[in-house]
């Protein structure tokens, strides 16, 4: 930035009181670019280093469930960081809001991760091996505590959200392996502070 103005002779101190303006403005501008880029550093991201490409044949649902699709029925990995200050928990949900039921289908819940946990390896079994201790899956939209893949109808392409949820609470009240995904998503919004989500479409 750099002052043009003309010095005034009925008062001479007229640059230099514009100049300092300058300098403040420009010293503001500063101050609010880098808290901006401070913010952004430190925002409350999510992501799986298995999902860059979507989702490969072992994420999809296996055979057994019946539902047309072959895969793996393997969880994928997940790493998260920068929680907000005050996080004790954390809730982890994958919900697909296509799916043809009229509320969505809730795929995979975890709840109860401890706050120093940043990341969840791949391939959880329905027993909870690899869950960091004190974590536990509840139940998804088919009935079962354990990762469901995606299988969506022939001809259609849907959208498969994973979201994680700090929460200000170290454990969910009444919430154990049986607990349904509307209970669970009750006591984590009532006690969120803040989330961090990512979609991931396939269709066949």
């Amino acid at each position: 930035l750099a002052y043009t103005g003309r010095l005034n002779p009925l008062n001479p101190t007229r640059k230099s009181d514009e100049t300092m303006n300058m300098k403040k403005i420009l010293w503001a501008t500063i101050c609010c670019s880098a808290a901006a880029l401070s913010a952004a550093e430190g925002r409350f991201t999510l992501q799986s280093p298995d999902l860059r490409h979507g989702f490969a044949p072992s994420h999809l649902l296996s055979a057994s469930y019946g539902f047309g699709c072959d895969g793996g029925n393997t969880s994928p990995a997940l790493t998260w960081r920068n929680p907000p200050a005050g996080t004790k928990s954390y809730v982890l949900t994958v919900y697909d809001p296509d799916a043809p039921t009229g509320i969505g289908w809730t795929h995979w819940v975890v709840a109860n991760i401890p706050a120093a946990t940043r990341s969840l390896p791949a391939a959880i079994t329905p027993e909870g091996r690899g869950l960091p201790e004190g974590a536990l899956q509840t139940r998804n939209d088919i009935g079962v505590p354990s990762y469901m893949g995606a299988c969506p109808p022939k001809g259609s392409n849907h959208r498969y959200i994973f979201k994680l949820t700090a929460l200000k609470i170290d454990r969910l009240p009444n919430v154990d392996a049986n607990a349904t995904p509307a209970l669970v998503g009750f006591f984590t919004r009532a006690n969120a502070l803040g989330e961090a989500k990512f979609t991931v479409r396939y269709g066949r």
